[in-house]
């Protein structure tokens, strides 16, 4: 059995910050999560037209902004102008996207730790991997924890690898091939992370009798969440956020 790598981060995480109490990747998002207690939290990174690494989910801009079109056709300065709150609630109207430089400062100011979904936009898939990658370094230069980098494109992780071998990296998978092991030692992963459904508890320990830590994505219910604990899931990634206490389970070590 291969020694599992280390594993500093928690067994719960929020997703997008907040779940879906706040609006999903802002500041605010990050802030009610850990005022519900978690030490760690999910967020989505891509690229402005002019490079800045910002917080955004999707491809468009229509969900969860006030913006039209692609995500990436407008530079920064342009970016900040968007309400990225009022699709959620009157609540959160006026709600900036945030940079990824700026998360960063709140967690590290926070001692909170992040899962760093690189989110490309197409065609750009190797450039935002080694861009989130090389901001990820000096952002968390001389943290103790330092943020697990993950995505669903091979592309980005592999340039993520290439730019800073340093820093863990996680395969998101929404179901599992049948290579996905080789997938994991060919990007020098330390974990897979993948939807719930597709765990069963062979597979958890397949994997860390491979050598790599398990994360899942979106188990809501309490009962599942404690199932998915019981079975060894390293790090569960939850929008249920007000249902789960954040020690509801002991850490992984």
């Amino acid at each position: 059995m291969a020694t599992l790598p280390p594993w500093p981060y928690p067994r719960l995480c929020a997703h997008r910050g907040a779940g879906k109490l706040a609006p999903e990747n802002t500041l605010t998002a990050m802030r009610v999560g850990h005022a519900h207690g978690y030490g760690m939290v999910e967020f989505d990174v891509k690229l402005a037209a002019d490079n800045v690494a910002f917080l955004l989910h999707d491809a468009t801009l229509e969900r969860t902004t006030s913006g039209r079109g692609r995500a990436d056709a407008l530079p920064w300065r342009e970016l900040t102008r968007l309400d990225a709150g009022g699709w959620h609630s009157a609540k959160y109207a006026g709600e900036m996207l945030p940079t990824f430089a700026a998360i960063a400062r709140w967690a590290r100011a926070h001692g909170v730790a992040c899962n760093v979904e690189i989110k490309p936009m197409p065609g750009r898939e190797r450039e935002t991997g080694a861009a989130v990658a090389l901001d990820a370094v000096a952002l968390w230069r001389d943290a103790e924890v330092l943020p697990l980098l993950s995505s669903f494109d091979e592309a980005s992780l592999d340039a993520a690898r290439d730019a800073a071998p340093q820093l863990p990296r996680a395969l998101l998978l929404d179901e599992l091939p049948a290579d996905w092991l080789e997938r994991l030692a060919r990007l020098q992963c330390v974990a897979l992370d993948v939807e719930h459904k597709a765990l069963t508890p062979r597979i958890v320990d397949i994997a860390h009798r491979g050598g790599y830590r398990v994360c899942c994505y979106t188990p809501d219910d309490p009962a599942r969440v404690a199932e998915l604990a019981g079975w060894g899931v390293d790090t569960i990634i939850t929008d249920a956020v007000d249902q789960i206490p954040a020690d509801a389970f002991p850490d992984t070590c």
